[in-house]
């Protein structure tokens, strides 16, 4: 569970470092928005890299970048219609939900020991 929460916090950062300055930094000069960005990717990096250490072994490497692209997803779901006030499309929703049966068919069955 501390692997899925911090990987949930690291991309609520991540988030922010890609996509905040679209809202507020349109009219900073590009090598402003990039170092604010780094910025707060520093954030997330330190909570990320520990999340994927914490999960590794319980989760296979492949199936922590599966949860990590879903609560990315998740994650930017909310940012976009929050914060960015952008309205979610139903071909983004399919488009969601197809991955998230992705997500069903990697943890639903067991892989064979070395990954064959």
């Amino acid at each position: 569970m501390s692997t899925f929460i911090l990987l949930v916090f690291s991309n609520v950062f991540m988030t922010f470092a890609w996509y905040g300055h679209l809202k507020y930094g349109h009219d900073w000069p590009l090598w402003k928005a990039v170092l604010i960005s780094w910025g707060i990717a520093l954030f997330e990096y330190c909570i990320a890299v520990p999340a994927n250490r914490f999960g590794y072994g319980n989760f296979s490497g492949f199936q922590l970048k599966i949860i990590q692209e879903v609560v990315t997803l998740t994650v930017f779901i909310g940012f976009a219609v929050f914060f960015l006030k952008e309205k979610l499309a139903w071909n983004y929703l399919v488009a969601f939900v197809f991955l998230g049966v992705a997500a069903f068919f990697a943890f639903a069955f067991k892989a064979a020991p070395g990954g064959t």
